[in-house]
């Protein structure tokens, strides 16, 4: 029989270390792990490096937290309200090392890291002053293709050290429903060495994959962690479930302007589940 895979927020936040290279589930302002973030503020944990292609308050969050010492994203937004502020302001007073990429190369890396190839080729950015930063990188090359003797670029494998995703269900291993959008969740999952799942919700086996048949829905496997998290993606959506909370997020972002985006964080979210 498999092993349960459930356990706290403390404990799942001991499978990082510092220094690792995280991505976490969802987009700008739906179905970020929240929680989990909450507790990773709350932990000792430093240095970490973070991906992702879209990011917006769980990244906005860690970075004025003072979590991470690299970002790499095609964007860091807040939708209507403008950039990431607390990013934006680390980027800028060069606290923290932001490596800007395109929607397309984060998601070639990411899915040649979850088919477990070295690299994806990837149309659309030649002749961008992006091309220059990531050769010197080593996360971008341009090739000759072989067919065609045209250049090309490729775009080597991301592979995080750690994916924290939340879902609307899972199983005490790990096998999880998403519904809705699933982004680049899936990838995600595959590239990632170790996966960190936050559920809404944690059912038995039978009734997870009835629940995945009637919706259709992806099944993700291979967990390290299940967390019982019930609406433990607020302030951000859940679909089906609750709409992002834009009263809270608007509050955040004019707090995060004036550089107090910590006193929100202890307030409204270590606050929420410590």
């Amino acid at each position: 029989m498999p092993t349960s895979k459930v356990m706290s927020l403390n404990e799942a936040v001991d499978l990082i270390n510092n220094g690792d290279l995280i991505t976490i589930s969802g987009m700008t302002f739906f179905r970020n792990p929240m929680s989990f973030i909450a507790a990773l503020v709350n932990s000792n944990k430093k240095d970490l490096s973070f991906v992702d292609r879209e990011p917006g308050f769980g990244l906005d969050v860690l970075t004025a937290a003072n979590k991470l010492k690299m970002i790499r994203a095609a964007m860091a937004t807040f939708e209507h309200f403008g950039l990431s502020p607390s990013v934006r302001k680390a980027a800028e007073r060069k606290q923290v090392d932001y490596l800007e990429d395109t929607c397309g190369a984060v998601i070639a890396g990411l899915r040649a890291g979850a088919q477990g190839v070295p690299f994806m080729p990837v149309r659309g950015v030649i002749g961008s002053d992006l091309v220059k930063i990531h050769e010197e990188r080593n996360t971008w090359k341009i090739i000759k293709d072989p067919f065609t003797n045209e250049d090309i670029a490729i775009i080597k494998a991301i592979e995080p050290d750690v994916a924290v995703i939340h879902v609307h269900m899972s199983d005490e291993y790990g096998n999880a429903v998403i519904l809705g959008p699933r982004y680049e969740d899936e990838l995600k999952i595959r590239a990632a060495k170790k996966v960190i799942i936050t559920a809404e919700k944690i059912v038995d086996k039978e009734e997870l994959k009835k629940r995945n048949a009637e919706t259709l829905s992806s099944t993700l496997i291979h967990a390290t962690a299940v967390i019982n998290a019930k609406n433990g993606a607020w302030p951000t959506a859940m679909y089906t479930m609750y709409e992002a909370d834009y009263k809270a997020i608007k509050e955040y972002y004019e707090y995060a302007k004036e550089g107090r985006a910590m006193d929100w964080i202890k307030a409204n979210l270590i606050k929420r589940w410590y």
